[in-house]
């Protein structure tokens, strides 16, 4: 079992950058693949970012490439997400998921834990 509390969350403006962090508990985290899911009112999640559990891969929506970077410290158990050059349309709820023994790509079927989710609001 594996417990995932997002934090970081909050109001900005359009152009800031904001850090969201994903602190988890339970089994090893270097085994886990980790994601970023976001949801917006109204629509479906969508996959933001994700990492594969080694580490070695990351992969993007193409809306965020250039713009955010998911990177996982196995020693404090925490995925991280550096969003920089915030736009309003990427208001949402942000989730983090593990998947164990996982590539971190876009399915979200794939991932067997989530967070509660951190509110992000980017005012233009």
């Amino acid at each position: 079992q594996v417990q995932l509390v997002e934090s970081g969350g909050g109001l900005v403006q359009a152009g800031d950058s904001l850090r969201l962090s994903c602190a988890a508990s339970g089994r090893t985290f270097s085994s886990y693949a980790m994601g970023w899911f976001r949801q917006a009112p109204g629509k479906e999640r969508e996959f933001v970012a994700g990492i594969n559990w080694s580490s070695r891969f990351t992969y993007y929506t193409d809306s965020v490439k250039g713009r955010f970077t998911i990177s996982k410290d196995n020693a404090k158990y925490t995925v991280y997400l550096q969003m920089g050059s915030l736009k309003p349309e990427d208001t949402a709820v942000y989730y983090c998921a593990a998947d164990y023994l996982g590539s971190g790509t876009g399915n979200p079927d794939d991932y067997d834990y989530w967070g509660q989710g951190t509110q992000v609001t980017v005012s233009s």
